[in-house]
């Protein structure tokens, strides 16, 4: 848990980094341009997956979270003294990018492979350490930016950073076998599962919508609503602690249920949450706005690694197979925040592309989870997965 407070808490409340690039340091560059810092940083976090898994496969856990934790550090820390664009993409989107990358898949597979009960309820309580984080953050860089300015309150977060994943180098241990022979990064028998190719493009789709509200709310709150700057990150704040609640109570519901089932409730929830953001036209209504699609996509976010988990047909195959569905999952996260700030028309306040945009993303890929659950029905007969 405290590493997801780092590599998941920077990822979600890069928000408050995309208002304040916006407005202030990066003012003269297009909401478009500056997503690509966070989205960058994202993909890379889960597309990485794919040369991780193998390396995990191998033994390698402690060394992937020595370097994961050492590009963070160093990249935030740069980013403190960045000024131009190419400075800041480079450090806060490549440098931490890569360096959550490390941590991210480590952090979930060693949860997947030392649980085979309550495993969708012990992944969730895992991944809400990046809610904690993504409240924290928030928080942290709106009340101190305005009183020590941005390079000091990039470090004051850094040292957070440095602490929580000092705590992880400290307390986290695999449990599974090593392999007894190298993984290739990509595990061809994958592709003979049907169900596997679709659920992995399902996520594509829903990661190419799910992280807008999550870049974009606190811009909305300011133009739309006109919340005073000192006040509109709280929505942000809102939405990430909702989410925390989404990680774990949908996970203790999933190990019942199953988790595939609540991945289509929770994501056909998303979406019809993000259509009717379209809608809202006061504070009251964007905050319940930001709980209830807060709790509905913390579940999207932490489930998905459960289900893919339950694909794979061999133990020590679970980190590879893994790494190649957010492989490709990561390419929705990678553009799908810059087509949407493509979409927008900020300077005009017209938010209605965008927001419609990222509804239908997020309901085209709920729509194939529900394919993979009816194949999955009739190949074994059976509701739960």
């Amino acid at each position: 848990m405290p590493s997801n407070v780092t590599y998941r808490g920077i990822i979600n409340a890069f928000g408050v980094y995309q208002s304040f690039y916006e407005t202030d340091l990066l003012r003269f560059h297009s909401p478009s341009e500056i997503s690509w810092i966070g989205t960058v940083q994202g993909f890379i976090l889960v597309v990485f997956s794919s040369i991780i898994g193998p390396i995990f496969d191998r033994g390698y856990f402690r060394s992937l979270i020595f370097v994961g934790s050492f590009l963070v550090v160093i990249g935030m820390f740069s980013t403190s003294f960045a000024n131009d664009y190419w400075q800041i993409f480079l450090a806060q989107g490549l440098c931490v990018g890569l360096g959550t990358g490390c941590l991210f898949l480590p952090s979930l597979t060693v949860v997947a492979t030392g649980f085979t009960k309550n495993r969708a309820l012990a992944i969730g309580l895992v991944g809400a350490g990046g809610s904690v984080g993504s409240v924290i953050y928030p928080i942290v860089f709106s009340h101190l930016q305005p009183k020590i300015g941005f390079g000091w309150t990039t470090r004051v977060i850094t040292f957070i950073n440095l602490f929580t994943l000092s705590i992880s180098i400290l307390i986290m241990q695999t449990r599974p076998p090593l392999a007894k022979k190298p993984r290739a990064l990509i595990d061809l028998s994958a592709f003979r599962s049907l169900i596997f190719i679709i659920f992995s493009v399902g996520l594509f789709l829903t990661l190419l919508g799910l992280y807008i509200p999550f870049f974009y709310v606190i811009i909305y709150a300011e133009r739309i609503l006109n919340i005073d700057k000192n006040l509109s990150f709280y929505v942000l704040v809102i939405l990430n602690a909702a989410s925390l609640f989404g990680r774990i109570i949908p996970g203790l519901v999933a190990d019942h249920l199953g988790a595939l089932n609540v991945t289509i409730a929770c994501t056909l929830i998303s979406s019809i949450l993000t259509y009717a953001w379209i809608a809202v036209h006061n504070l009251l209504g964007l905050i319940i706005f930001c709980i209830l699609y807060g709790f509905s996509s913390g579940a999207v976010i932490s489930l998905p690694a459960t289900v893919v988990a339950g694909f794979a047909p061999d133990f020590q195959l679970i980190g590879t197979w893994m790494g190649m569905c957010y492989s490709l999952a990561g390419l929705g996260l990678l553009i799908g925040n810059p087509i949407d700030g493509a979409i927008l028309n900020i300077p005009e306040n017209k938010f209605i592309g965008g927001l419609a945009f990222s509804a239908s993303a997020i309901l085209a890929g709920g729509l194939l989870f529900v394919i993979v659950r009816v194949l999955k029905a009739d190949s074994k007969k059976s509701w739960k997965m």
